[in-house]
């Protein structure tokens, strides 16, 4: 199991940064990481924050990881910005130290910063193994993966580019 440094900054679109380890100390942090400026997240977007809404409401803070300025985030992700917390990460520091190599990505990471799970790209199996995992964990209700309508498989891009 791999871990995230502490002191790995996180930007909200409306506030001020936190690190990592303020965004743990007391939940279990849930990020999609997303980038506004490829077909793969858009594709990924609607199913992406169905994932993240289920979990409104659990032991866990969940949100999106937008590679890109706060203004190009809000304005990729419209009313999904207001309804889940977004991190922009124009440079994608937060994204490469959470190991993600394909974006679009689901990370799980523990209150001890531990990565408990992450799934690269989109493959309704992997990310129904973050989830179905991090249901567990909140004894919360689990993610139907897939549903109808979502995409099928497809690599992400290289969260390096």
């Amino acid at each position: 199991m791999s871990s995230v440094s502490a002191d790995v900054e996180l930007q909200p679109v409306d506030g001020e940064s936190l690190t990592i380890a303020d965004q743990t100390a007391m939940f279990h942090l849930v990020v999609v990481a997303i980038d506004p400026y490829t077909h793969e997240s858009a594709w990924i977007l609607e199913t992406a924050g169905r994932i993240l809404t289920n979990f409104h409401g659990a032991d866990c803070r969940v949100a999106w990881l937008v590679r890109a300025p706060a203004v190009d985030a809000e304005a990729f992700l419209g009313p999904w910005a207001e309804r889940v917390l977004t991190f922009a990460d124009p440079e994608g520091t937060a994204i490469r130290a959470l190991g993600v190599t394909e974006i679009p990505a689901i990370v799980h990471v523990g209150t001890d910063l531990s990565i408990v799970g992450r799934a690269d790209g989109w493959d309704p199996a992997e990310w129904k193994a973050v989830t179905d995992n991090l249901a567990e964990i909140m004894a919360w209700n689990k993610v139907p993966l897939p549903r109808p309508g979502d995409p099928v498989p497809f690599p992400g891009v290289p969260a390096d580019a």
